[in-house]
């Protein structure tokens, strides 16, 4: 009896031996730094998935490309589930949620100077744009590279969202009213308030691409110097916290800018009607 618990707690021993030492040659493998350069040098990289041949052209996807598409995906699933059968008393979870995430906005944007119907207005873009921004961010959780890292696709949404500012405060304030904005206290700002939109879209994109960049370069780092357990605590924060605080400023910067055109053409009016009385 005794020479069979004996034998049970060396096979158990032994066991356990072999396990930690082939755990600590992997262990050691995994943590064995090379060329820091180099293995960052080829994370940041657009990685080529397939490539489509135009004639004498080829279209290259990339896995940032990919990632794009497979958030636009999720979107879309995400817009069909809480908005499917929306009722006027909401009595399920989702449109629970569905309706607060709206009324959060709907709070933003009239606290930047918006009337109900011009935050219904703008919602809907503003609202896509965060959710776009912060789920792309997030691919780096996966190990996918996030969109944002290449100059690209920041200097795109920068572009297109001031395109969408200036067409929304025209829309709601008129080309006099937009005139009036920019030249508003004083016809002196107007090369400053011209140059202002020069500078907005670099700020956007600039402040997107940088932050998504360094954190993705950061995790990239502590994933070579200790993969085995760091990256999942500062992820908590370079993946997720920081991809989704990313696209919440973003956001907010869009409804601020639309705002202050709203308030130059509402103080100009003001201005113009104190005058003449």
């Amino acid at each position: 009896m005794s020479f069979r618990i004996i034998s049970k707690r060396w096979v158990f021993m032994s066991y356990f031996s072999e396990f930690f030492t082939a755990f600590k040659e992997d262990f050691v493998k995994e943590i064995k730094i090379g060329d820091i350069g180099k293995e960052i040098a080829n994370a940041i990289q657009p990685h080529e998935i397939f490539r489509v041949q135009l004639g004498e052209y080829s279209l290259v996807v990339t896995d940032a490309v990919v990632a794009t598409w497979v958030v636009m995906a999720v979107i879309a699933v995400l817009a069909w589930l809480l908005g499917r059968k929306p009722k006027k008393l909401p009595t399920s979870k989702r449109q629970l949620v569905a309706e607060s995430l709206i009324n959060l906005l709907m709070n933003i944007c009239q606290s930047s100077n918006m009337t109900y119907k011009q935050a219904e207005a703008v919602v809907p873009y503003v609202g896509t744009i965060a959710v776009f921004i912060s789920l792309t961010n997030l691919a780096s959780m996966f190990k996918i590279s996030p969109p944002a890292k290449n100059p690209a696709f920041p200097i795109a949404l920068a572009l297109f969202t001031i395109c969408y500012v200036i067409g929304m405060s025209v829309h709601f304030v008129g080309w006099k009213g937009f005139w009036h904005s920019l030249v508003y206290p004083k016809a002196m700002l107007l090369p400053f308030k011209i140059l202002d939109y020069i500078i907005k879209p670099m700020s956007l994109s600039l402040r997107l691409f940088g932050n998504i960049f360094g954190a993705f370069i950061l995790m990239e780092f502590v994933y070579l110097i200790l993969p085995a357990f760091l990256p999942g605590i500062v992820g908590l924060w370079f993946d997720l916290a920081d991809g989704i605080l990313q696209g919440v400023i973003f956001t907010y910067l869009t409804v601020t800018y639309i705002g202050e055109v709203l308030e130059g053409a509402h103080l100009a009016s003001l201005a113009q009607k104190t005058a003449q009385s």
